[in-house]
């Protein structure tokens, strides 16, 4: 069979609409048919057909290498990569929800909780808590680049590979995102935040020599960062910015800087 790429019914199929809910959303759109079968009945059917080859085709979406070398369906290439990105695409409210859970069967039956809070359908919010754990399964162990190893094995783009090996840093990480005082922050800020301690904390960062994966921070830039604390020591703070004064005014910083280093001294070695 060829796939007629009806994009819009593949999107109603993995927003969970039922065949009777896609039939309607679709009806005001289709031409009065005359005979035997109403333009209802007509179009149910066709939707059936499509929610039938949606169906069949997951199985090569859990792992889209495999997609263009099934041979039931013909698919365009181009067709190919869209219905992919399609599939992994996921709902910014609904990764925020998930972001920082365990990704546990016990979680998963829990999913009425987000699909309530968000207003995704439950079987929507499946599917995306399955690819997310699906994701982060098959490239947790893997060494290099994260956001190469997802886009070479789902065939994403690089926007939304991107947002994917946020997620999995996050989860490998164990950032506690659900605190009530990080609430305000969306995924985006998220995303952002991953990805800049991705490029410049992990083992796959520029300044690093290890020949490891994105996935895990530094232990030895984790561990200078350990050493630092005992800068908030209040004995220790005090000697630090006597040295650090000294050392800017051999340098030949200005009296005024100087002393504005030393006003807000407290403020500037907090940020």
């Amino acid at each position: 069979a060829e796939y007629m790429g009806q994009f819009d019914l593949f999107e109603c199929w993995l927003d969970g609409l039922t065949l009777d809910e896609a039939t309607k959303k679709r009806l005001p759109s289709v031409p009065l048919i005359r005979g035997p079968l109403s333009s209802h009945e007509v179009l149910q059917r066709d939707i059936a057909d499509h929610y039938n080859t949606y169906r069949f085709l997951e199985q090569f979406l859990h792992q889209p290498t495999k997609l263009a070398n099934q041979v039931v369906v013909q698919i365009p290439w181009q067709q190919q990569k869209q219905l992919i990105e399609m599939y992994y695409s996921f709902d910014d409210i609904v990764a925020r929800e998930m972001l920082g859970k365990k990704m546990s069967s016990k979680y998963r039956k829990d999913l009425d909780d987000v699909g309530e809070k968000t207003g995704i359908r439950l079987k929507s919010c499946r599917r995306q808590f399955d690819n997310f754990k699906r994701v982060y399964r098959i490239v947790e162990e893997m060494d290099g680049s994260l956001v190469d190893n997802i886009c070479k094995h789902f065939l994403l783009s690089i926007e939304l590979g991107t947002k994917y090996a946020a997620i999995v840093f996050l989860a490998n990480s164990r950032f506690e995102t659900s605190k009530k005082k990080l609430t305000y922050l969306s995924l985006h800020d998220f995303v952002y935040c991953a990805n800049l301690m991705i490029n410049n904390w992990t083992f796959g960062a520029s300044y690093s020599t290890a020949d490891d994966m994105d996935v895990d921070l530094d232990r030895e830039f984790l561990q200078d960062l350990r050493d630092l604390r005992i800068l908030l020591d209040r004995d220790n703070a005090e000697s630090h910015k006597l040295e650090l004064l000294e050392i800017l005014k051999i340098d030949g910083v200005s009296n005024s800087i100087l002393s504005d280093i030393e006003s807000h001294y407290k403020a500037l070695s907090r940020s």
